[in-house]
């Protein structure tokens, strides 16, 4: 018999706002400023997911110096991460939900850290989530389970009793090297044969049908 849910950890880009233009826009401006080629919106999407180092890796054209253009996409999208970023239909309902039904929330993301806390900040209540951490450089990124793990461990909920929520390959495989109850949304970056591929095999399509498993 599975474990009660005690706490719900959610991905974030793709999961509970599509971030895409604004991350799509931010690349660009670091492509035009050196005369590369625009990349696509397509392209972004298909970029997303491993954290901003590997967002630029796969982006950025061969010899192109990853580090000067990495500093470059944080310290602009550091500005502009709200510019066109919408939440997702249902996700402040369904996390007021949650709450009401007593669960934690957390938010685990490879997005670099100080653009996580200021979009939070930006588009949910201040009190809705008990943890919320992206990339400082602390911890690997995900699919690696260790921040998901201290996430757990500051919630004090053990991975039994802890559902992960995330539109993509690398937040299903998060969850199960954490040992935690993976959840894929098909509503984010990601298409349900792209996470089939990687072994899920629970999923939502609406954001309220997170609550059928608490």
């Amino acid at each position: 018999m599975k474990s009660a849910v005690r706490a719900v950890l959610f991905d974030l880009d793709g999961t509970l706002l599509d971030t895409l233009p604004d991350l799509h826009a931010c690349v660009n401006t670091v492509m035009a400023a050196h005369g590369y080629p625009a990349v696509s919106l397509e392209e972004t999407r298909e970029a997303i997911g491993n954290g901003a180092r590997r967002l630029m890796e796969r982006l950025l054209p061969k010899g192109a110096p990853l580090e000067e253009r990495l500093a470059e996409f944080r310290s602009i999208y550091a500005e502009n991460s709200c510019a066109l970023t919408q939440v997702y239909d249902g996700a402040r309902e369904t996390c007021e939900e949650l709450k009401r039904l007593g669960c934690r929330l957390g938010v685990i993301t490879n997005k670099p850290h100080e653009a996580t806390v200021r979009v939070i900040k930006r588009y949910f209540p201040s009190d809705i989530f008990d943890f919320v951490a992206g990339d400082s450089g602390d911890f690997p990124v995900k699919p690696d389970p260790s921040l998901a793990r201290y996430a757990m461990l500051s919630l004090r909920v053990s991975p039994a009793e802890t559902l992960f929520a995330g539109d993509g390959e690398t937040d299903f495989l998060t969850a199960k090297n954490a040992g935690m109850r993976p959840l894929s949304v098909l509503w984010g970056y990601r298409t349900k044969e792209q996470l089939l591929a990687v072994g899920a095999s629970e999923f939502v399509e609406r954001f309220d049908e997170i609550l059928r498993y608490i």
